[in-house]
């Protein structure tokens, strides 16, 4: 009886994840085109609603009623499935986020995740490696130049970049001791990582824009280079499922970032820990959002040389000296 419960509680739980991560990636799309509107002296989206609010739901019933064009050559099986990959493994990837501590209801303790494994951040970080493969087949399937382009460069820029962010990642778990997301959280209890940790903070924040493909770094779609690299064949609903699947990994990454840089859900009483969970969140995806709007795209070149020559060398260095501080400590 007790594991039907808990069969239903986490498919319950996986349901309201999964609309509540849909939702917020419609309304941050649109969040972000009201400011990037702001930031260049224009209104944005401003006719569907008030204050377009429900452009999301216009958005959504135009990829649903566009025809759905498969190109005459590619390979159907992939190309269809491409998009599915990228969109489940960006939802699977949030399963084990915790967004405030347990609570407990009616004498049960519910944790706030749909998981709570031991090794939290190696599970978020093997289902975020898998989306690649949705980008690369996508890229491949679709037996265009600019398509196999655009997924060309998602592999090498993902690989090239996660390597920096893992060893940042485990300068993180070298200071907290662990590898479960709520203890990581915990360890910050005196200062947050951001503090102790400020030149990994920062490179790991470049490694995230790296990683979700955003401007500067956004390489894989280069409208001008590759008209929209990877999903250029793609129309209606598929070329919507990979939009989805980047605006998820943008707030996955912005949610990694507050719980391993920001001191996750910890903050003064007057608001609840979910809040503060929350309002960092929200503050990383403005920055995000901030930075699209004010620089420039790189050249690959630089792409790959800022990766390799500049951030691997500088998180090696960042690992080895706070690996030197814990050992010192103990």
């Amino acid at each position: 009886m007790d594991g039907l419960l808990w069969v239903l509680g986490a498919a319950v739980k996986s349901l309201v994840l999964v609309l509540l991560l849909l939702g917020a990636f419609a309304y941050l799309m649109l969040f972000e085109r009201k400011i990037l509107g702001y930031f260049q002296m224009r209104l944005g989206p401003n006719r569907a609603g008030p204050w377009g609010l429900l452009q999301p739901v216009a958005d959504g019933v135009k990829a649903l009623l566009k025809e759905d064009v498969i190109p005459a050559e590619a390979d159907r099986v992939v190309y269809l499935g491409a998009p599915v990959i990228s969109l489940v493994m960006a939802l699977a990837a949030y399963a084990v986020i915790p967004i405030g501590p347990p609570v407990t209801v009616a004498g049960r303790t519910i944790p706030l995740s749909i998981a709570d494994p031991g090794a939290g951040i190696l599970v978020l970080l093997a289902f975020s490696s898998l989306g690649v493969y949705g980008v690369s087949l996508g890229g491949w399937a679709s037996q265009s130049k600019y398509a196999l382009l655009g997924g060309l460069r998602a592999s090498a820029q993902l690989i090239s970049y996660e390597i920096a962010m893992a060893m940042n990642l485990l300068a993180v778990l070298v200071m907290a001791g662990s590898v479960r997301l709520s203890d990581i959280v915990a360890a910050q209890g005196p200062l947050p990582f951001a503090l102790v940790q400020p030149v990994g903070f920062l490179i790991y924040l470049v490694c995230a824009a790296a990683e979700t493909a955003r401007t500067p770094f956004d390489l894989p779609e280069a409208e001008t280079e590759l008209v929209a690299g990877y999903h250029t064949e793609y129309s209606g609903l598929r070329m919507a499922m990979f939009v989805m699947a980047e605006y998820v990994n943008l707030i996955t990454q912005s949610s990694l970032i507050t719980l391993l840089y920001l001191g996750g859900w910890a903050g003064p009483a007057f608001l609840p820990p979910v809040a503060w969970f929350l309002s960092k969140v929200t503050a990383v995806l403005f920055f995000f959002i901030w930075i699209r709007a004010t620089l420039p795209r790189l050249r690959y070149d630089q792409l790959m040389a800022l990766g390799w020559k500049v951030l691997l060398p500088l998180s090696v260095a960042n690992l080895v000296v706070y690996a030197a501080w814990a050992a010192l400590a103990a």
